[in-house]
């Protein structure tokens, strides 16, 4: 619970202004809907429910969502800076690819300014669906 909200203010500092941001809880019980809740008015959607596990609530998210591009960011995942998904679309434009994905930095818990791994995306496209390895908040 301590994380969700520099999520969402990951999320809502965004530039680019056509996000449809829908939050998928798994019927917390530990003050998250009390934040979900206080930050309506940046959240287009959200659902708290019992689910299966976390590709159960992921695959939630993804049929609710009418969008081309879709980002999954767990409640302990931000975007760094505010220009990540005006980064993003620009990219889909200029390439017309049909997914993306780059590369992904782990932050301690306590103090996000100290990383403590560095996740550098690369994967030859011809091995792309044999040995796809990357993460699911910096693929799109």
């Amino acid at each position: 619970m301590h994380t969700i909200q520099d999520t969402i203010d990951s999320v809502a500092a965004q530039h680019y202004p056509d996000i449809e941001y829908i939050i998928v809880d798994g019927a917390s019980s530990d003050g998250t809907l009390d934040i979900i809740q206080a930050n309506a008015a940046h959240i287009h959607y959200w659902v708290s429910e019992p689910d299966q596990g976390i590709y159960d609530a992921m695959n939630k998210g993804i049929r609710l969502a009418t969008g081309d591009v879709v980002a999954i960011l767990n409640s302990d995942d931000f975007y760094v800076h505010s220009e990540v998904i005006s980064q993003v679309v620009a990219h889909f434009k200029r390439t017309k690819a049909d997914s993306i994905y780059g590369d992904l930095q782990y932050v301690c818990p306590y103090n996000t300014q100290k990383i403590v791994r560095n996740w550098v995306a690369g994967c030859p496209k011809a091995q792309f669906f044999i040995r796809l390895d990357a993460p699911h908040p910096a693929f799109l």
